[in-house]
């Protein structure tokens, strides 16, 4: 089992589409039994994904506790994708950790469940914190969304900063722009600087997302969006099947 967590520093970047689509592609296209675990105390991807919590989510940090993990996975529409719902209990997370005194809970509770999955995509709320750095133990990459601002571009060194300084510089990050409008000239320049990194569009189909509940494959399976989130999935399979450097002591 890989672990995928979708972080940004920011919020309004498009992290939950990226983490909803890759979840979706990553179990409809790669055919990984996959599990996306929504951590954001909004909940907006498992309404995308329109799954409801069956518990409290916060319940199952509550240390020895409330830790049968399989108890909150919840099916979706889609063969081979899962999903561990958000509510608002989530927004005290940071606190019940500084409790809980357990630095590898959530690692602890993936752990429970590795034999069921071969991907699971965190989607996580902005912001570094205690969870955080939870989430940078478990996950074996990161896919960072960022908008084509120059305080995008900061929080991005700012992740690459973090993750050397308290994590020996692991685990590895993809960055993903999103929200590209090839027709402003900052877009068009960032991206000629910076051609590897992935590009998805800003377009109403995306939006259009949160109107019908739909992960983007679904409303518009040709367009180039959803092309690029293809991409992107190909991308992370190929980071994640490559022989992994052991992480440091």
């Amino acid at each position: 089992m890989k672990v995928i967590a979708v972080f940004s520093l920011k919020g309004g970047v498009g992290k939950t589409s990226v983490a909803v689509n890759l979840a979706h592609l990553l179990a409809t296209q790669a055919k990984r039994r996959t599990l996306l675990w929504d951590l954001d105390a909004q909940g907006a991807a498992s309404d995308l994904l329109q799954v409801e919590p069956s518990k409290k989510a916060r319940k199952l940090f509550a240390g020895s506790g409330g830790g049968d993990i399989e108890a909150y996975i919840l099916p979706s529409k889609w063969q081979g994708l899962e999903v561990l719902a958000a509510d608002e209990s989530l927004r005290k997370l940071d606190v019940q950790l500084v409790e809980s005194q357990r630095a590898k809970l959530l690692a602890k509770r993936l752990a429970a469940v590795a034999g069921e999955y071969d991907r699971v995509v965190l989607d996580c709320p902005p912001g570094f914190g205690l969870l955080a750095d939870q989430i940078f133990r478990a996950a074996d990459l990161i896919v960072e969304p960022m908008t084509m601002s120059p305080l995008s571009a900061r929080t991005n060194e700012q992740l690459a900063e973090h993750l050397s300084r308290h994590h020996k510089g692991e685990p590895p990050v993809i960055p993903v722009f999103t929200m590209v409008d090839k027709r402003r000239a900052l877009h068009r320049e960032t991206l000629e600087a910076c051609p590897d990194v992935h590009a998805i569009p800003y377009s109403s189909k995306v939006e259009e997302m949160a109107v019908y509940c739909l992960p983007l494959a679904e409303i518009a399976p040709d367009a180039v969006e959803t092309k690029e989130f293809s991409k992107l999935v190909t991308a992370v399979e190929r980071k994640l099947t490559r022989p992994a450097r052991p992480r440091k002591a």
